[in-house]
């Protein structure tokens, strides 16, 4: 037998453990102050026990779970977590039944707290650019840009863009987001003009195909021009923040939109020591903003998603959190975008392999979001992904 120190060091013994974003507790809080408490931005319910199929039915007719965005999904326990006042989070755990019954008992305003969450998260999603959101799908990549971090310069021009575009939507893509600048730590960023030349002839050719479009911009001048080309989605990495034309220029073109969060609104900065208190429960406070915005902006909820933006003002220890604790999103009533693909969490969390030998971490993250009810998935790499998705599909229906 080779002696084992002879294997070198144990690669998964060798990363750091990441730290819980929330202290447990053994009970449900019980006798809290709630006067001139803003329940919205103190207490918060996360979606556990996630079963599919059968068990989610037979789960939410016994009144023991309930439905995740009207689907095949259902949780059948829930964690209440309780922001503390000196700083971070208190998480327990009930079954459903139990912690319904607790929010009746409790105190009126956390009663209807507690229900207003459950409706959002249990109705159904509808549909989002076009597209179905009954089932999840998969969103493909198509970077015009010669800089982005894993694939930059493989679609720059027109003609490489499309081909790409049409590769990936025969892979099994049912959309396609096209992004004409690279939002990566660090990267130069390019006047909106150049971004719309790069973009606007993919798009145009795509939407004539009958293609689904996303168009990543945080440029108002790129929104408007690609829209106009037949875009239906606008995906902004900040939350319609980048761009004080923003909101007016997304409301008025009537396409979807997705809000992505990010920790200001600069990817040049984005990285520069990111803090939160609670970087679960902050991005959920600061997205709630973002979506005020945009509905007094004439944006109708049902034109909006939401994506956590993993890796966009974050550490690898925020994105661990925050991945592990997605279901936290439902609270929004809108569909749930996860772009992991390639990212540098990843390599931060396993032996840091360069974005090219990242995707057995990102199809992992990917399940751990399709597991928490997640809608849409973002990535390079359709054909593995779209794979997963439907090994995924078969077992959670056969559950």
């Amino acid at each position: 037998m080779v002696p084992s120190q002879s294997l070198g060091p144990d690669p998964v013994a060798a990363v750091t453990p990441v730290a819980s974003a929330f202290h447990r507790s053994p009970a449900l809080p019980r006798g809290f102050a709630l006067e001139g408490v803003d329940l919205s931005r103190s207490l918060y319910l996360l979606p556990t026990g996630i079963v599919g199929g059968e068990q989610a039915a037979a789960a939410v007719v016994a009144g023991h779970g309930w439905p995740i965005a009207d689907g095949t999904l259902a949780f059948t326990a829930l964690a209440v977590i309780l922001r503390r006042p000196g700083g971070g989070a208190t998480l327990s755990i009930a079954p459903f039944a139990e912690a319904v019954t607790w929010a009746e008992r409790e105190h009126p305003d956390l009663c209807r707290h507690v229900s207003d969450c459950l409706h959002r998260i249990g109705r159904r999603r509808p549909a989002w650019g076009g597209v179905p959101m009954e089932t999840p799908v998969v969103m493909g990549i198509v970077n015009v840009t010669p800089d982005s971090f894993s694939d930059g310069g493989e679609a720059f021009g027109t003609e490489p863009a499309i081909a790409r575009a049409l590769a990936l939507i025969e892979a099994g893509a049912t959309i396609i987001d096209v992004g004409g600048e690279s939002t990566r730590p660090g990267a130069d960023p390019i006047s909106p003009e150049e971004e719309e030349r790069r973009v606007v002839p993919v798009v145009r050719a795509l939407a004539e195909r009958g293609i689904v479009v996303s168009i990543d911009t945080r440029h108002a001048r790129v929104m408007a021009a690609t829209v106009a080309a037949g875009a239906r989605i606008i995906n902004d990495v900040t939350g319609l923040a980048g761009d004080p034309d923003s909101p007016r220029v997304a409301a008025s073109g009537g396409a979807a939109v997705c809000l992505m969060h990010m920790l200001g609104d600069d990817p040049r900065t984005m990285q520069a020591d990111p803090r939160y208190e609670c970087a679960p429960l902050d991005l959920l406070d600061q997205m709630e903003e973002r979506i005020a915005t945009a509905e007094q902006a004439g944006i109708d909820r049902a034109r909006l998603c939401v994506d956590p933006g993993i890796g966009f003002g974050k550490t690898a220890e925020h994105n661990a959190q925050i991945l592990g604790s997605l279901g936290l999103l439902h609270r929004f009533g809108c569909p749930v975008l996860l772009g992991v693909s390639r990212k540098s969490f990843v390599s931060h969390l396993s032996q840091g392999e360069p974005p090219r030998q990242r995707l057995p971490g990102t199809l992992a993250a990917n399940v751990a979001g399709l597991d928490a009810g997640v809608q849409i998935l973002r990535v390079h790499d359709v054909a593995e992904t779209v794979q997963a998705l439907r090994i995924w599909q078969a077992m959670r229906a056969g559950a």
